[in-house]
């Protein structure tokens, strides 16, 4: 059956957090350049804020090195956000480099929404929606309203661009070439000379990220946005970190509690990445996860006397084929501006397939058979956004994490590609030429793909969804097995993610933890 879904509490499909998602802009710069105070980019800002204003907390923690105190002892200013009235926005100051703080600054934006309640104050609530490269402060904005009323009593909801992304010094490359969802890497040819021009736009973007913002590149990790996170936490003024952590997000969130185990708080992780896996099987699994995904959706389709090509899953499995192919040969036009190519088509499914959702791609493939691209393009239009840097921060902060992304030639694609085949013969080609993506990139990974263990951090919820596409269920199986005091929540449905998703179960056992902290019964399943 097609997933059912409460439209009333599920958020729009343009504002869901997607892991795999590149931008589909161009690669040009929105925003400010290092240094500079990240307000400029928003919409409508006034001047940038200062720092300099009362402090809502400040760290006491010993163990914090001499050399950062003045990091957790700085006071935050609060202001009314740009065009967003209900929310409250700051900046952070944070070192360039954790390892010598004194060779420079960043600045970072946060914003708030404060608790509704009249009750006792929980904390802090940080978000994160994943990417990586998406905004975390985008994300809040348009989905505050979806966490319950008890989690916006207990909680004030904060957000905050990890270094790199948006509103926090980002990193811009001012590349030439335009990133489309069937660009630079994400094509299904398996010819090598298509391949090997994905290897030179790779190494074209590398230069170009080298040159417009080589000094921030070897900052913006994961290690170091994790670190900035704990100065966040003690700003706030909470002696534990309480996090919702959503894809990448897992990942982020994991790795903070590794670092700081002992000031972990009430930590939800949905979607999980598993650290300890490196970027080819990666990018091998998410294909495969995919497959599964896309079957399931052939599957519930084969039921529908209108699902538009064909009867059982093979069939439409072979119709998909066919169309792409057909669609390689003779892109369809449609106006102006518009041209549909197989590519096109693959990016638009594996759209649907995340969100989910089955009825707009049954739409989608009608519409294209009878040459009407219009529910394919709302598709591929809910993986753009055009204000951002989400694809230069994705390559940025991706390529410093071994678990993000491997580092292959394209004739080590070509080498990989029948075992992507045969993991996903619909997707396989899609994945296998994404191995290339940081190839060439100017700086080496900091963070090595191997098991995180947070020995005597407070309980962590992990969701996993059993049909996720674009994290695997056995990501959240793996990195359950890795913290030592996390337990698993299990829903067994469709699409990426599972809190603030539809289902009802979910949505309240992770509120009962958030709220109360009581975690679910071991071995919880939700359908």
């Amino acid at each position: 059956m097609t997933p059912a879904r409460d439209t009333d509490r599920r958020p729009d499909v343009d504002r869901i957090p997607r892991r795999k998602l590149r931008s589909r802009a161009a690669m040009l710069g929105v925003c400010g350049l290092l240094l500079t105070a990240p307000y400029a980019a928003w919409p409508g800002a006034a001047p940038a804020m200062t720092q300099l204003a009362r402090a809502d907390g400040m760290a006491t923690d010993a163990a914090v090195p001499p050399g950062l105190r003045r990091y957790h002892q700085q006071k935050l200013l609060w202001e009314t956000c740009p065009d967003a009235p209900s929310f409250q926005c700051t900046t952070v100051k944070v070192p360039l480099d954790y390892a010598h703080p004194d060779g420079g600054d960043l600045l970072l934006t946060a914003t708030r929404k404060k608790a509704t309640g009249t009750g006792t104050r929980i904390g802090s609530l940080l978000v994160n929606p994943g990417g990586p490269g998406e905004s975390a402060i985008n994300y809040l904005l348009g989905n505050a309203d979806y966490y319950s009323p008890s989690v916006r009593a207990s909680y004030d909801l904060v957000a905050m661009d990890p270094r790199g992304v948006q509103y926090s010094t980002p990193v811009v490359c001012e590349n030439d070439t335009v990133t489309t969802a069937a660009g630079v890497g994400r094509r299904m040819s398996t010819d090598s000379t298509e391949i090997a021009s994905d290897d030179a736009g790779y190494e074209q973007l590398s230069d170009a990220c080298a040159q417009h913002a080589g000094r921030l590149l070897p900052h913006v990790g994961t290690l170091d946005a994790a670190r900035d996170m704990d100065v966040l936490r003690a700003l706030l003024g909470d002696d534990r970190l309480h996090y919702v952590g959503f894809s990448y997000g897992t990942y982020l969130g994991a790795t903070y509690a590794d670092l700081f185990p002992s000031r972990v708080g009430r930590m939800v992780l949905d979607g999980a990445v598993d650290p300890a896996m490196d970027g080819y099987q990666d990018f091998l699994q998410t294909a495969a996860g995919y497959q599964l995904a896309w079957e399931s959706f052939a599957a519930d389709c084969a039921a529908h006397a209108d699902c538009p090509l064909g009867h059982s899953v093979q069939e439409i499995s072979r119709g998909l084929d066919t169309l792409r192919r057909s669609l390689d040969r003779a892109p369809l036009r449609q106006g102006k501006d518009i041209s549909i190519t197989g590519d096109d088509l693959v990016a638009a499914v594996t759209t649907a397939l995340t969100i989910p959702e089955w009825e707009l791609l049954r739409a989608a493939l009608q519409g294209v058979l009878a040459d009407d691209t219009t529910a394919l393009q709302r598709l591929l239009g809910s993986a753009e956004d055009t204000s951002s840097n989400a694809a230069d921060a994705f390559y940025a902060i991706s390529c410093l994490s071994a678990p993000l992304a491997p580092r292959f030639t394209s004739v080590q694609v070509q080498a990989a590609l029948p075992q992507f085949l045969r993991a996903s013969p619909q997707f396989g080609t899609w994945y296998a030429t994404q191995l290339m993506q940081c190839a060439h990139w100017p700086v080496p990974p900091t963070q090595p793909a191997q098991p995180v263990s947070a020995p005597g951090a407070a309980p962590i919820l992990i969701a996993g969804t059993t049909r996720d596409p674009a994290t695997p269920y056995p990501w959240a199986k793996a990195l359950a097995r890795q913290l030592s005091s996390s337990r698993l929540l299990t829903y067994d449905g469709d699409g990426h993610l599972a809190y603030l998703h539809g289902s009802t179960c979910v949505d309240t056992a992770v509120d009962r933890y958030l709220t109360l902290g009581q975690l679910p019964p071991v071995g919880k399943t939700c359908t």
